[in-house]
């Protein structure tokens, strides 16, 4: 005598029992929505996979340790995740801040997202899912809660708890989907059953073989036997290998471009490990094995190339030249004068004052200027040796033609 098949009980009755179950086991945990809508995205980074008290007191640590959120949009994620500490995935949560502050900064220029609650509740998810990098989980958080959307935020935990439970298959857990679930739910409990599923989903991800765990499976869907040995954690999901085909190939290109234009660069993305450190460059400093220790013995290779700063050329200041030169600088007038004294030497004596004058015109007063040149010569003579006994200025700074009662002066002999 053969036993008929159970019938196993379809989606809707399994959630009717998991919500029951989870009514019976944990309590709800109302959010604050009176703070800006851009704290409360970042808080939902800090909660996913975490329980709701470590995610308060983490997101309270970041606005007490920086600045403003200009700081931590600039902060390595390697920093963030120490400041983020106590987190189940600190790099995880870091990443996430640290591209949601950089996808508003660059949308708005600005470190609000208000306008995302002006238009319909449509329009605040598109502006939601249009950041780079903001985790699904945190889009259905903050639509059902600030937006006042009928949303089931589903993390890892949440995912690892429906499909202990039967809710979701095999199929559904690889792909990390689980659709239609909020179509089980009535609205005016959604903020409940969320809140419920995410502790659920955190004591799986915590204690999997727990008392709480345990007894909520069994409620639920104890024919299920999904429940991994002791000691041992549930797998993680699978997703299936991309659909070939040529579009498909493109789809998957573009995704990888786009990831790697805004993954943040080297070791912003995850602290280093230990033991991780680059070795030097080839050929450079002394020959080493391959774990990087020094070869005992061998000669030291070539020194590496340093890029030295351009260091300009010292300047240089000439000295200053002596009072001598000058002196003897505004020699060659005196020169010049003694030429001209031999150039009219050579000439014929002047005319008496009986004789008679020729006939060539004369212009009127060249008499006077030749007479007032050899006056200025002779005192330009005497005017310079003065001036390099005395060191007074030299005559070539003064007129050709002075005052006549300085060339007076200068002709008197000394009593």
């Amino acid at each position: 005598m053969t036993t008929p098949n159970r019938q196993q009980p379809n989606r809707q009755q399994l959630v009717a029992k998991l919500h029951k179950a989870l009514r019976a086991t944990y309590k709800p945990v109302d959010p604050d929505t009176q703070v800006p809508l851009l704290e409360q995205v970042l808080y939902a980074c800090c909660l996913e996979n975490a329980p709701y008290d470590v995610a308060v007191q983490a997101y309270k640590r970041l606005g007490e340790t920086y600045f403003d959120l200009n700081e931590v949009r600039v902060t390595t994620v390697a920093e963030l995740a120490e400041t983020l500490h106590d987190l189940p995935d600190p790099s995880r949560a870091a990443l996430a801040l640290r591209r949601v502050l950089q996808g508003v900064f660059e949308s708005t220029y600005s470190f609000s997202l208000d306008n995302a609650k002006k238009h319909s509740i449509a329009h605040g998810m598109k502006t939601l899912e249009h950041i780079h990098g903001i985790p699904p989980f945190v889009v259905a958080f903050i639509g059902s809660t600030a937006l006042g959307g009928h949303y089931i935020p589903v993390d890892l935990g949440a995912m690892q708890g429906l499909f202990l439970t039967g809710v979701m298959s095999q199929e559904e857990y690889d792909a990390e989907k689980c659709p239609g679930l909020d179509r089980f739910i009535p609205k005016k409990a959604g903020l409940e059953f969320g809140s419920l599923l995410h502790q659920f989903g955190v004591d799986v991800l915590t204690n999997l073989h727990g008392a709480s765990v345990k007894k909520v499976v069994q409620a639920v869907n104890p024919d299920a036997k999904r429940m991994p040995k002791r000691g041992e954690p549930l797998p993680l999901p699978v997703p299936p290998p991309p659909p070939a085909g040529k579009e498909a190939q493109k789809a998957a290109e573009a995704a990888r471009t786009a990831a790697e234009e805004h993954r943040p660069a080297g070791p912003q993305a995850a602290a280093r490990p230990a033991g991780k450190t680059p070795l030097p460059p080839p050929g450079s400093g002394p020959k080493r094995a391959a774990d990087g220790t020094l070869v005992a013995g061998a000669k030291p290779g070539p020194k590496p190339f340093v890029v030295k700063p351009n260091v300009g050329r010292p300047i240089t200041i000439k000295p200053a030249e002596p009072e001598d030169a000058a002196a003897v600088a505004p020699a060659a007038p005196a020169k010049k004068s003694d030429a001209a004294k031999k150039a009219t030497a050579g000439k014929a004596p002047a005319a008496p004052k009986g004789a008679e004058k020729p006939a060539a015109k004369k212009p009127a007063g060249s008499e006077g200027h030749k007479s007032a040149e050899k006056s200025s010569d002779k005192s330009s003579e005497k005017g310079n040796a003065a001036a390099k006994s005395k060191g007074s200025k030299p005559a070539a700074d003064r007129p050709s033609v002075g005052d006549r009662h300085s060339d007076d002066l200068t002709r008197r002999k000394p009593r």
